[in-house]
Formats: structure tokens, C-alpha cells, sequence
């Protein structure tokens, strides 16, 4: 029991390919540079013959592990023993079919539908790698771990230190924007927490060079087991759809971790033979942090079979350095100029026939709207998958039969600032909190009415609004 011997770290880069063992967590290949995945010899592990056979972990509801909708499907990330795992009850996620989301995107009703990852114990989809990171760093015996983040990472981190008390947390967060129902989290849960003069990547630079000096375990989704856990995500949306394949997943992006994740999970279903095709694959920028958008469909970097072009890549990044470019958007969990998960995700995107597109914040707050007058309310980041899901409908790429799955990231009240100055009346509030990112108009507010404290008028009102 323990570590996994059939389980290993292995370069992603086509030119390199080294593989490492498991007593450490590689930010990256110690030859290359590059980015490590976890692999597995898959020959020598024990296989279910088809997807249907996870359906039976449901009734064991009294198992810890499999009570967790991550380490339900443990068979699919197996690095590590069950006696290990690490959980809370993570993964206890909900794929709801929105038709009313449908209408406001342009595809038929009854195929499309919203994976709330929001349901999560910290609010956020980042619990189901957060599990799995840390039952590698217990494991392993780390005794401290640390991540950059722009809210939710330092939330699932802290929850997890607090909950579990196997480690002490570190979070390093920017002196930009972080939301405070997200920063609330880190410092009710008792984390250390670092405030440096910088962004996001200012911030995730400091946080692996101060890792790597003090031997601090690195919990950001360069660490490859925290992706790991975060493929159970696919395995839920396929679970929800019977195992039935949908043509389109649509997810926001940040550090690229999620995409990156998906990727992973469906290139080895269809390795192992539990899965004939792979669904496409779209990745939603947000207009202020658009680094993907402009690489992969302006600038054409791809994949190309583990070698992307580096002079593309130099080349884009040093003029960010020279313009001194920052990312700037409302969405502020996928606020990130520089994803260290990009080459996996231009892996992800040749594996799914991928495809990259950005929306304003008018955009994806509109569609936060539609999403939460259907009953799921998200975070601005969420909104993204939704508000391009609708703009690929009007380009023709998703089709009005296509049957879209649209994931939904956080919980809505991880940002409730900008719930709360969309709908109000205040038009100052509006332009103080919306105003400086190009958000002109709240489509779809729902305002509060106001009236005397008078009974006649209150009955007037409802008559009038109702």
C-alpha cells in the first residue's frame, strides 16, 4: 500500500519524454524545462471493461473514497493506494440540463447543459485537484504547501489544510484584484497569507522560486497530480450523460489546468478503449486575458506533436514584457497573462480538435444573468463557457442539434460585488464597481423596486411587477 510502482512522472515535450518517479512533485522536467504529466502503465492496472462499471461505486455510499466524486473513479488516477486518498467529500457536483440557457445561446432545448462545479465544499472546481495534490504531498511526507492564486486556489487550499490539518498553508496573492468572498475564505480557514506589489503571474513566479528554496509543496496546476483530480470532472459529465459522449465541451480559460485536465482524461479513455471518439473541445478567454486566443488562432501555436514553436511563443511573450502588459478583466479567476498550463492545453486542443475564443466582460455578464435567472448561479468566469458558447452558435461552429456542455467553475457568491452592481439601480455603483472594464449596460438586470413603507403601495407594486 501506498504510492503507486505502476504510476509515474513523465515529461511532455516530444523532444524529451523523461520519466521520474513519485517521491516528488517535478513544477518541472529537471532536463527540459518543460511540463510532466502523471502515467501510468496501464497494462499492469486493473481496468473496468466499460465506463458503466463506475455506476456501482454509487451505492457505496458508506466507502469515504468512494463517496468522493473524484476517488469514485480512482481506477482512472490510480498514483496512489486507497488507504491514502485524501478527501472531503469533494466532487458532489450536479449536471443540470438548461434549456432556458439553450434559448439564450440558439441550440435546441434539452441539449445543453451546465456542470456546476460550484457545488464543491470550497465553492470552486479547484477541490477536485486539490484532493489529489494533497494526497500526494501527505504521502510523501510534506508537512507545508503553497500556491499563487487569484482567490479560488487559496480557498480549496486552505480548506483543505484546515479541514484535513495535515499541512500549514501559504498563499501568495497580487496586489490586483481578488475577490473578497474568495479571499474571505483564505483567511477565515486560518492560512498564511502573502501580499505581494505584482499580479497573478508576479505572484505565481514568487511563490515556485520560494517553494523550491524552502521545500514547500507547490499545490498550482503546474503540479501534475493536482490535474489528475481534476479529470474527474470529465468522468462526472459523462456519468450524468448515461456515458454518452456530447459533441461539445465548453470551459473557461485561466491557467488552463481544467482544459489541460479534460484533454488528458479523454486522450486515455480512448487509449483504454472505454470511449471511440473524443468530444470537441472549446476554450473560453476572457478579453482582457486573452493569451491563448492570440497564440493558438492568431498566431497559429500548436501542438506539433510535443514541440510547439518556441519562437512564436518568445516572441509573444517578450513583447508582453516590453509593453509591461497586464491582464485586466472583471472575470478575475481566469485573470492570468501568462497559463503555465499552455502546452498542455495545446496538447488537449490537437487531441479534441480544439478551438480558442475570447468574450468581452458585457458579454460574459449577460450571460451570468441568463445562467442565474435558470436557478445556477456562478462566478464571471463561469459565465464565459456559456457567453462562447453562444458566440460559436452565431459562427456556425456548435450547431443548433449539437449537444453542449458548458462548465461553470465557482459558486456565485465568490464575487458578489459584481452580482450585486449589475442589478442595482445605483448608477454610480454600477460604473464604480463595472464601469472601467466596458460593461455599458445591465441586459438583463433584475432591480430591486423600490416603495413607501405603505401596504397599499406594497400590493400595487407586486400587481404592477408580478
Amino acid at each position: 500500500m501506498g504510492l503507486s510502482t505502476f504510476a509515474f512522472q513523465k515529461c511532455i515535450s516530444g523532444a524529451c519524454g523523461a520519466t521520474y518517479g513519485l517521491e516528488q512533485a517535478y513544477v518541472a522536467c529537471p532536463k527540459c524545462g518543460d511540463l510532466v504529466d502523471i502515467d501510468y502503465e496501464w497494462d499492469r492496472l486493473p481496468i473496468p471493461d466499460k465506463l458503466s462499471d463506475f455506476s456501482k461505486f454509487w451505492t457505496q455510499r458508506n466507502n469515504r473514497t468512494r463517496f468522493s466524486g473524484v476517488w469514485r473513479f480512482h481506477e482512472l488516477m490510480p498514483f496512489a493506494s486507497q488507504d491514502l486518498l485524501v478527501t472531503v467529500g469533494e466532487g458532489q457536483t450536479l449536471l443540470q440540463q438548461a434549456d432556458s440557457v439553450a434559448d439564450y445561446v440558439g441550440i435546441d432545448q434539452g441539449n445543453l447543459f451546465l456542470q456546476y462545479e460550484g457545488m464543491n465544499p470550497s465553492g470552486s472546481f479547484k477541490d477536485n485537484g486539490m484532493c489529489a495534490a494533497f494526497t500526494h504531498a501527505n504521502a510523501i511526507g510534506a508537512k507545508r504547501a503553497a500556491c499563487a492564486s487569484t482567490g479560488n486556489t487559496s480557498a480549496s487550499l486552505a480548506m483543505y489544510c484546515a479541514v484535513t490539518r495535515l499541512m500549514k498553508g501559504i498563499i501568495f496573492i497580487g496586489s490586483g484584484k481578488i475577490s473578497y468572498g474568495k479571499l474571505s475564505q483564505a483567511l477565515d480557514y486560518g492560512a498564511l497569507t502573502i501580499q505581494i506589489l505584482g499580479d497573478f503571474d508576479d505572484a505565481m513566479n514568487r511563490v515556485k522560486e520560494v517553494s523550491k528554496k524552502l521545500g514547500i509543496y507547490l499545490v498550482n496546476s503546474v503540479n501534475a497530480f493536482r490535474l489528475e483530480g481534476q479529470k474527474s470532472i470529465i468522468f462526472r459529465i459523462l456519468e450524468a450523460l448515461n456515458w454518452e459522449l456530447p459533441d461539445w465541451i465548453v470551459v473557461p480559460g485561466g491557467n488552463l489546468g481544467n482544459s489541460s485536465a479534460f484533454g488528458k482524461a479523454f486522450i486515455e479513455l480512448k487509449k483504454l478503449g472505454l470511449i471511440d471518439r473524443i468530444p470537441r473541445i472549446a476554450v473560453i478567454n476572457a478579453g482582457g486575458a486573452r493569451t491563448l486566443y492570440e497564440l493558438y488562432e492568431e498566431n497559429g501555436l500548436r501542438w506539433n506533436q510535443g514541440q510547439p514553436d518556441q519562437l512564436i511563443e518568445k516572441s509573444y511573450f517578450d513583447q508582453m514584457d516590453q509593453d509591461n502588459a497586464k491582464a485586466s478583466t472583471l472575470a478575475s479567476a481566469i485573470e492570468i497573462n501568462r497559463p503555465v498550463n499552455l502546452h498542455k492545453c495545446l496538447r488537449a486542443l490537437d487531441a479534441a480538435n480544439g478551438i480558442v475564443r475570447q468574450v468581452s466582460d458585457q458579454n460574459a455578464l449577460d450571460a451570468k444573468a441568463k445562467i442565474a435567472a435558470g436557478g445556477m448561479g456562478c462566478e464571471p468566469a463561469s459565465a464565459t463557457s456559456v457567453a462562447g458558447a453562444k458566440l460559436l452558435k452565431a459562427q456556425g461552429v456548435i450547431g443548433s442539434s449539437d449537444r453542449v456542455v458548458c462548465v461553470l467553475t465557482g459558486h456565485q457568491l465568490k464575487d458578489p460585488n459584481i452580482t450585486v452592481a449589475y442589478h442595482s439601480t445605483d448608477r454610480q455603483e454600477f460604473e464604480k464597481v463595472l464601469g472601467g472594464y466596458g460593461v455599458q449596460r445591465a441586459s438583463f438586470a433584475n432591480h430591486a423596486i423600490g416603495v413607501p413603507n405603505d401596504l397599499d403601495d406594497i400590493i400595487k407594486a407586486i400587481k404592477l411587477y408580478s
